[in-house]
């Protein structure tokens, strides 16, 4: 009963807030988005649905399966509302494809561990292999694919708990993690993570939107223009497992200290390019401060800008490279093809608990999991 209540509170007071703020443009913040209506299931005896956060300016779609993003609607330079995140109309299409992890919370270890293994205190972990012969972002068993619950829902925010038993998907430890969406007064989406464990373990928890700023369906992000301040990309082999080493980005395509569009040097011959199938990669900022702004992604075409601020030391790039026009339609029957979005997620390095340089992702008893990112949006 308490979570029929948490969900009819939070859409109510989004339907009540956004009717309230409906403005006469092209598009409304109203009429962008899923319909709820149609967003409803069950999976494992649990109710999958729909939530909505919402303010002025933003809304933001959410579903407590995989804690995930399904649609996130801002204003472009025409005043008119634009849906800038890919998904899915209904909760069945999100479980039947969730491999492709659209909007999802990834994890237990978000990003891939190498020969889906690690040791900790002297003890081996076997993981599942879904990435050849890695694991990527948890395994078959990842949060991305389990029911989270509601644990408290307004009109502005919502967080969404998740019980992963010890020994899930391989990983030690039974641990409780939460995951706030809260939308704040400068534009932005923030997302904090909080986790506790009562075994000693490994955490690297991240949200896998995949964004396009000229709207959800259109044919390219190639056009956009990145800025991402990081001085060194990590090093990848042919399976996209990092070597160790770090490679600095002065002279090669992965230079994104001054902003450029991605399109300009993504067909480059160089072997980190050829291995990614484009760009693919953890940037190693170059943080000065605990949360601080790391990069910025624009879109000439609807004047949206998007800001990201970390506690995270690493930002995955990832520029659609395996997409295809193949893939299952999208919201309202739209096609996603090959580079039509990209990813920039948040994290500790890929494959840091088999590489002591790399900044620790060990969680121990006591101690607890804090993170927190924000995606923020303007027009320029």
């Amino acid at each position: 009963m308490m979570k029929k209540i948490i969900w009819v509170l939070a859409v109510s007071l989004a339907t009540a807030c956004h009717q309230a703020k409906k403005e006469d443009t092209t598009t409304s913040i109203a009429t962008v988005g899923v319909d709820s209506l149609h967003f409803s299931t069950q999976l494992d005896s649990q109710r999958v649905a729909l939530y909505e956060i919402v303010n002025d300016n933003m809304k933001v779609q959410l579903t407590n399966f995989g804690a995930r993003i399904v649609s996130l609607v801002v204003k472009d330079k025409q005043d008119s509302f634009v849906d800038v995140v890919l998904g899915y109309d209904t909760a069945e299409e999100f479980i039947q494809n969730s491999r492709n992890f659209y909007g999802a919370i990834v994890g237990r270890y978000g990003n891939r561990i190498g020969k889906a293994s690690f040791v900790l205190n002297n003890t081996t972990y076997n993981l599942e292999k879904n990435d050849n012969n890695n694991t990527l972002h948890g395994g078959f068993n990842g949060v991305y694919n389990k029911v989270w619950k509601v644990d408290q829902a307004s009109s502005t925010s919502i967080t969404f708990s998740y019980y992963s038993p010890d020994g899930e998907a391989g990983y030690p430890g039974n641990v409780l993690m939460k995951v706030t969406y809260s939308l704040n007064d400068k534009g932005g989406l923030e997302i904090t993570y909080d986790a506790e464990t009562d075994k000693e373990t490994v955490l690297n928890l991240t949200n896998h939107a995949y964004f396009n700023l000229n709207g959800a369906g259109d044919s390219t992000i190639l056009d956009h223009h990145l800025w991402i301040d990081a001085d060194k990309i990590t090093e990848v082999d042919a399976e996209l497992i990092p070597t160790g080493k770090g490679i600095d980005v002065t002279n090669t395509p992965f230079d994104f200290r001054v902003s450029k569009e991605i399109g300009k040097d993504i067909g480059q011959d160089h072997p980190q390019i050829a291995f990614g199938k484009g760009y693919d990669h953890n940037f190693e900022l170059n943080k000065k401060e605990n949360f601080a702004e790391v990069a910025k992604l624009y879109a000439p075409r609807t004047g949206i800008e998007m800001t990201i601020l970390t506690t995270e030391p690493g930002l995955q790039f990832y520029s659609g490279n395996f997409m295809s026009e193949n893939d299952p339609k999208g919201k309202k029957g739209q096609t996603y093809p090959y580079r039509s979005a990209l990813c920039l997620e948040t994290q500790h390095f890929p494959d840091a608990p088999n590489h002591p340089n790399f900044a620790s992702t060990v969680l121990k008893p006591g101690e607890k999991y804090a993170s927190k990112t924000e995606y923020r949006f303007a027009v320029k």
